[in-house]
């Protein structure tokens, strides 16, 4: 952070390197597929407001995630006026996948991410942030602008309801026997 706050591209390059990967599950959860595009708009405000954020590492993740929350907010509204009727639809034939995405987001965390997204929408950025992310409970009540109890039971419901979810325990119950498999 040190080298990031001097202006050296090196240090913003480590901390976009380490972070992003988290800021991309989460708007993935938040804004599906135009996460790339928040994550972008995410972290060139974080480098145009850079030298105002005071802090260390924890202040960092809590104000980054912040800002995500945010440019998703902004996006979602964004696509809910500016809707379109498709006159027509256009195959453009199968789309190369990006080699990156697919590296840092295996079969496994794309399933996770569709099962978390499909909570209320609350509950999906409580577990994402506390779980997913790693925040702590005040930073996750000062992301969300909510109380650190509302927090907490956003978290605890949202996990139950994962718990719960019969596509989630059936990969749980299928567990066990993919690991036996691959060990024979």
């Amino acid at each position: 952070m040190t080298a990031a706050r001097a202006g050296e591209e090196q240090g913003f390059a480590v901390l976009w390197r380490a972070l992003n990967p988290l800021v991309l599950r989460y708007l993935r959860v938040v804004v599906g597929d135009a996460a790339e595009d928040v994550a972008s708009e995410t972290w060139l405000q974080v480098a145009r407001d850079f030298d105002r954020f005071t802090g260390g590492p924890a202040e960092f993740r809590g104000w980054l995630f912040r800002i995500a929350r945010h440019r998703g907010i902004d996006a979602r509204r964004r696509a809910g006026r500016n809707r379109e009727d498709p006159v027509e639809t256009v195959d453009a034939g199968p789309v190369a996948p990006d080699a990156a995405a697919e590296m840092i987001e295996g079969e496994e965390t794309a399933w996770a991410l569709r099962r978390i997204a499909a909570l209320p929408i609350d509950q999906a950025e409580a577990v994402m942030l506390r779980v997913v992310a790693g925040l702590d409970v005040a930073t996750t009540a000062r992301v969300l602008g909510k109380r650190a109890g509302a927090v907490r039971i956003a978290t605890m419901r949202g996990l139950r309801r994962l718990a719960a979810d019969p596509q989630v325990r059936d990969r749980v119950a299928e567990s066990p026997r993919r690991e036996a498999a691959e060990e024979v």
